[in-house]
């Protein structure tokens, strides 16, 4: 992986992309639709129920964008969460295989521009396609399998899926090089759609909705 800041080092220096400066706040609630006991965050936290919550269940991103675990220590399924309202643990699970959100960290950012190679092989061998600032549900349509091995995210950050239209497992792919698919938490190297990580603060064009 390419060296680089943190996102919270770089909330430290008040270095975000672009140039830009600015702040992460998320607050998480322990019952549905934003009720019980609340935290708020400002930086990452590797186990949110040690303080004061016995579970997660609804958030709200106020800035951000964030990256939410299911597992403690930043481990497990991965949730991309954007600026908006999550009401409850569906809402930010595509695969809808888990309840539980247990780490939470903010998601860097390094620009405003995007650009992606993905590879059919380990070691970025095999057929190679390239995406540059576009989201794409299906990447069949585009002429290219699900197989997808290596990665390399040259600009921006990405979150990839299992499946076509954004659905199943979430692979975030921060700026460096993924020679393997263990190395994004994947158990086989499918994934079927990509998109951009955006977040409504910075940019005024909106942020991927939800539903």
């Amino acid at each position: 992986m390419t060296d680089q800041l943190s996102p919270s080092e770089q909330m430290a220096t008040g270095d975000t992309f672009g140039g830009r400066t600015g702040t992460f706040k998320i607050t998480v609630y322990e019952l549905e639709n934003f009720q019980g006991r609340k935290l708020v965050l400002t930086e990452e936290s590797p186990n949110v129920t040690e303080k004061a919550l016995e579970k997660v269940g609804s958030i709200q991103v106020e800035s951000g964008p964030w990256l939410g675990f299911e597992r403690q220590a930043f481990a497990g399924e991965q949730y991309v969460l954007e600026k908006g309202d999550y009401p409850r643990w569906d809402a930010w699970s595509n695969s809808h295989s888990s309840d539980r959100l247990m780490s939470i960290r903010p998601l860097g950012i390094d620009s405003t521009d995007h650009k992606i190679h993905l590879f059919e092989n380990p070691g970025f061998t095999g057929r190679k396609m390239e995406i540059v600032d576009d989201d794409v549900p299906s990447l069949w349509a585009h002429g290219f399998q699900d197989r997808v091995a290596s990665v390399k995210a040259l600009k921006g950050t990405w979150v990839g899926y299992e499946f076509p239209g954004y659905r199943g497992r979430q692979y975030v792919f921060e700026k460096g090089d993924y020679r393997h698919w263990n190395e994004w938490d994947a158990s086989q190297p499918r994934i079927q759609s990509m998109r951009r990580v955006r977040d409504q603060q910075w940019h005024q064009r909106g942020s991927f909705e939800h539903s």
